[in-house]
């Protein structure tokens, strides 16, 4: 017989859980520390960690882990996933109260011109001074209707449809919280309302104006990021995503005057030939490259030398700053001046720019017309 052996002792290692919780101001999942008695919620835990655990719901299923501690006792960690609750607004019937007054127009003769419509920063999602979703979707119904009536007026034979970003608040574009807290709509219902607004407005031009272009640009609140950081392409962006699905609505609807525009993938502007005679070029981008509005111009004057998107317009449009700005500068090859057209923002305000700034500006869409083969002289309209 073999001597001194003896049977292995059993390895035993003690169970540890360690609770945790990640969030991304949506959609979070979170590990419980051990309970001898199955808690009624998880209620003190959220709150533990930082949360309101009115405004989270648990996402079914909830997983368990259980073992039995070095006094006899078993306890059970609860592992879960959980999301923001929705606002309990009813965007359907919001919208539908928000149609009730509404005329379709019909179509008619028209000028050989083009309306330039500045779809800016509508910042969707965002509770705000002037109010929540409920304002918001008000606000952009009374735009749409001044426009409608401009239309109507001018009776232009195009109309350029500028989403110039910002369209919904996001929850990401900054290192921050309060996104969080004061949204009222979830990153999807974010993106469903905006998506719907602009479709029923551009379904609305459609109809009256022979050839319409809607032509969208990465924004810093629309833009793929984590904690401020931007990740991906340029068109890796909510903003442009949304003008992709709009463009299959038109399709699906039949909308074949409608055409869609979108950067180059690693681009974050793009111009528009508005005749096709290199006439009036459009220029589009957000704003956030510069810091300062002040600052556009130096960047317009920058993308000529370095020959980007933007190098031959006529006339650069943009939002980001939140007020209606017209600026004079240079000259185009046909020896005319060219313009700087800085949007107004359709939001609910920015409390944080008053308070810092002590600049605020009331809400709008500008609007403003290019004629065929004539100069533009920088009358802006702000419905």
């Amino acid at each position: 017989m073999l001597e001194n052996i003896e049977p292995a002792p059993k390895v035993s290692i003690k169970h540890e859980v360690r609770p945790a919780v990640n969030f991304d101001g949506n959609e979070g999942d979170a590990v419980t520390p051990g309970y001898s008695e199955e808690p009624e919620n998880f209620d003190e835990f959220l709150v533990d960690a930082g949360l309101d655990p009115t405004e989270i719901e648990v996402i079914p299923p909830v997983r368990t882990s259980r073992w039995q501690r070095w006094d006899g006792d078993w306890l059970t960690s609860y592992r879960f996933t959980f999301r923001k609750k929705k606002s309990g607004i009813d965007l359907p019937q919001l919208l539908a109260d928000a149609d009730k007054n509404y005329k379709k127009k019909k179509p008619g003769k028209t000028n050989p011109s083009a309306l330039v419509v500045l779809w800016s920063d509508l910042q969707v999602g965002k509770i705000d001074v002037l109010g929540g979703t409920d304002a918001l979707v008000a606000r952009v119904n009374q735009a749409r209707d001044d426009l409608m009536e401009k239309i109507e007026t001018m009776k232009p034979s195009r109309c350029i449809f500028v989403d110039l970003g910002d369209t919904i608040e996001g929850f990401d574009n900054k290192a921050s919280n309060q996104q969080v807290y004061s949204n009222d709509l979830s990153l999807h219902d974010q993106i469903d309302l905006a998506t719907t607004m602009a479709w029923r407005t551009i379904k609305a031009i459609a109809e009256v104006v022979p050839e319409v272009t809607y032509a969208s640009v990465g924004s810093n609140h629309c833009q793929w990021r984590r904690n401020g950081q931007t990740i991906g392409k340029a068109t890796d962006d909510w903003g442009v995503f949304i003008g992709r699905q709009l463009a299959r609505l038109a399709d699906e609807a039949g909308a074949n005057n409608v055409r869609f525009l979108e950067p180059q993938p690693d681009d974050e502007s793009l111009a528009v030939d508005v005749f096709g005679d290199k006439y009036h070029i459009l220029g589009i981008v957000h704003g956030h490259q510069a810091k300062r509005p002040d600052s556009i111009a130096n960047w317009f004057r920058g993308q000529a030398f370095g020959r980007q998107p933007v190098s031959h317009a006529t006339t650069l449009v943009h939002g980001h700053f939140h007020h209606l700005r017209v600026t004079e500068l240079g000259m185009t090859d046909e020896g005319h001046s060219r313009f700087i057209v800085g949007a107004p923002t359709l939001d609910n305000g920015s409390t944080w720019f008053r308070q810092i700034s002590g600049e605020s500006a009331t809400p709008g869409l500008a609007v403003f017309e290019l004629k065929e083969q004539q100069p533009f002289t920088g009358t802006v309209w702000k419905l």
